[in-house]
């Protein structure tokens, strides 16, 4: 199994090598690579069994190091980084060559971010090199937002795991780029969209692809825990499961008809960041309940509990 620390500087060593490395982020916990080196931008691929017609997020410490691998930034993008970074925002903007394609899956456009956490941003400033970092879980299944998530499901697989500690928003980072000079959303995430429009203005949503996706998180089935979950209004799915033992992952309330112990809720007070924030780890606590399955119930379809919406529904065996 993997080490698991906090030395930053053992960290820079092993990036420098080639190695893969887990770091925390203030929204999940990110598989790092060279986003400059091929072969070791494959081994994430291939740790994670990621297709690799799905592009990867290149991390860097500040917008100015952005700038030295991306073609060219517009206005909007600009007033973006502004405003967001750092913070759980992805742009996606022209590429230069010096981006190996396999990072980009072949398209000529990056996807690129600056991340907050201070112990990856510390880490990043050691590098002279930006950082290739999905989330740190196998493809397909619960991102992680601890550093012993990243050891139960990749620990095999990878060098080192820095420990940062559990994280702050709890979902990926909101990808945005702009198809003819204008705004889209191609994922849903950290910073929800009522707070980008009220910057730039409203913007477009293309969510959701079955393949060949413009930007890393569209894939339509994603986010699955260990256990079927349904997601929904529990009360019209229950009667379709009749025999089986039931979870619920619930906003605000638990339900009178199910055992408290198999019941997890978000946010007893109404609150989405932090519904967000324990939503992933949640998922995961449902792989040691007693249950079948698991009953998944909607929340309030505004700021973040949109992109929780969409990690629900995508997570759903019904996506």
């Amino acid at each position: 199994m993997a080490e698991i620390g906090k030395d930053i500087h053992k960290a820079a060593e092993l990036l420098k090598r080639g190695k893969l490395v887990a770091i925390p982020t203030e929204t999940v916990y990110g598989l790092a690579a060279n986003a400059f080196n091929p072969e070791a931008v494959l081994n994430v691929f291939e740790a994670k069994e990621r297709p690799h017609f799905d592009p990867l997020i290149v991390h860097s410490s500040t917008a100015q190091w952005v700038k030295q691998h991306v073609a060219e930034t517009s206005p909007m993008a600009q007033i973006l980084m502004d405003e967001f970074w750092p913070g759980p925002l992805t742009l996606v903007l022209p590429k230069k060559p010096i981006v190996p394609d396999v990072v980009t899956s072949g398209l000529d456009s990056v996807a690129v971010r600056v991340p907050s956490h201070p112990m990856t941003q510390d880490l990043l400033r050691m590098l002279d090199f930006p950082l290739a970092a999905p989330s740190a879980n196998p493809f397909g299944y619960v991102s992680p937002t601890t550093a012993q998530h990243v050891q139960d499901q990749l620990g095999d697989k990878i060098d080192y795991i820095l420990d940062g500690g559990p994280t702050t928003v709890g979902l990926e980072s909101t990808i945005i780029g702009f198809e003819e000079g204008k705004p889209v959303v191609f994922r849903l995430g950290g910073l929800s969209i009522d707070v980008i429009e009220e910057v730039i203005g409203k913007v477009e949503l293309s969510l959701n692809q079955s393949s060949d996706p413009k930007a890393p998180g569209m894939l339509k089935s994603h986010y699955a825990p260990g256990k079927p979950l349904y997601f929904g209004n529990p009360g019209e799915m229950i009667t379709d499961f009749e025999g089986k033992r039931i979870g619920f992952l619930g906003f605000m309330t638990r339900l009178e008809f199910l055992p408290p112990k198999q019941q997890l809720i978000l946010s007893p007070h109404g609150d989405l960041h932090e519904a967000a924030v324990n939503l992933f780890a949640f998922m995961r606590e449902f792989e040691k309940f007693p249950v079948d399955l698991i009953l998944a119930e909607k929340l309030p379809d505004i700021g973040l509990g949109r992109a929780i919406n969409d990690r629900l529904r995508r997570a759903s065996v019904i996506p």
